[in-house]
């Protein structure tokens, strides 16, 4: 944030990132291009050619690359703007896209104004490489989801039905009653999900222990029912540094659940949710809204507030409840974060009751 309202250098690079080879477009502070051409995608080749020149801001695309790129080139003392893909339509839309349109639209939109492309802020490569173990565990439980529904699906089709059980389970327990004449074929799958199981068991440990080792600003998160270790690190990885945001109502748009807005001269409409930022940590936050929403879920100001959308009787009631409850959800895991308080999940409940009571 506020990478636009730097002192602006003379010099703006568009950099169209690719697996081999990065695209460059340089303008300069008359918006000529003055050099276009190819740098090989690896540190040496981009350190050799953007430390020979003077400070400039440089502007490329979120993308695989994006992190390590952003992180090496303010190393060497450029302004980098990290483009946000969702404002790029002007690149998507161009009936001519090439590598070589697409460094110098990123160049000519960057340098009329960087806000334009609502930068994107990598965090640091501590946080990347844990990022990385909560990225790979979900890996792990999405393939495990799909080999169970397999396995399911073809006892199905056999005329038979699998009984219910949990995930973690599984393997242990429907290993003797799969069907004899389907067991060559499905046995192999139930031993890989048994694999895969206690892997994911591993990647938890490993989450714990981040947690109390080297994020212990988690407990602060971890004190709302329904946010757990995962939810708790991915947002404090995801946001890294909470004083970026100057409110924590910030935190609803961030995550990107907030709906949309398409107002057009008199007439107000909202649409589905952005879904912009994080998609992981988005899932955990409604994951950990159902849980409060659920029947396990403890008496708080976040599920009475959720309780009275799904009330409401409106279409999908349910599911617009758990959106918005993990929008609050993040803001006050944002503001525990912020102030170091105690939870109190009544707070506005009791607030109402005193005034009440001052009557009496």
């Amino acid at each position: 944030m506020g990478q636009g309202k730097e002192l602006a250098p003379e010099l703006t690079v568009g950099l169209d990132l690719g697996d081999r080879y990065c695209e460059i477009c340089l303008l300069d502070s008359e918006g000529e291009v003055v050099e276009r051409g190819k740098v090989r995608t690896g540190e040496l080749p981009l350190r050799r050619r953007f430390g020979g020149i003077e400070r400039a801001r440089v502007v490329l695309e979120v993308g695989t690359h994006s992190p390590w790129i952003s992180r090496l080139l303010a190393e060497l003392s450029h302004q980098v703007v990290v483009a946000n893909p969702r404002k790029l339509r002007l690149i998507y839309e161009n009936p001519r896209k090439t590598d070589r349109a697409d460094a110098e639209y990123l160049a000519r939109v960057g340098r009329m104004d960087p806000e334009l492309l609502a930068p994107v802020t990598h965090g640091g490569p501590q946080a990347q490489a844990d990022r990385g173990v909560l990225r790979a565990r979900q890996q792990l439980v999405s393939i495990r989801a799909k080999l169970i529904n397999h396995v399911r699906g073809a006892v199905k089709s056999w005329g038979e039905r699998l009984p219910s059980c949990g995930t973690a389970v599984f393997a242990k327990r429907m290993e003797h009653v799969i069907p004899e004449a389907l067991r060559p074929a499905l046995k192999p799958l139930v031993r890989q999900i048994e694999v895969i199981t206690e892997e994911i068991k591993a990647f938890d440990e490993q989450i714990e222990q981040l947690c109390e080792e080297r994020y212990p600003e988690t407990r602060l998160l971890r004190q709302v029912p329904g946010v757990g270790p995962k939810t708790s690190l991915s947002f404090i990885l995801t946001v890294e540094d909470p004083d970026r945001f100057k409110r924590s109502r910030d935190m609803g748009p961030y995550f990107g659940l907030v709906p949309r807005q398409r107002d057009s001269g008199s007439r107000e409409r909202s649409g589905r949710i952005t879904k912009t930022g994080d998609k992981m940590c988005r899932r955990l936050l409604v994951q950990s809204a159902h849980y409060i929403l659920g029947p396990f879920g403890p008496d708080c100001d976040l599920r009475k507030w959720g309780k009275q959308i799904i009330e409401r009787g409106e279409a999908r009631g349910r599911k617009h409840a758990a959106v918005a409850v993990a929008r609050k959800l993040a803001v006050l895991l944002h503001r525990l974060w912020v102030t170091g308080e105690a939870y109190e999940p009544l707070r506005a409940a009791k607030a109402k009751e005193e005034p009440n009571a001052a009557l009496v």
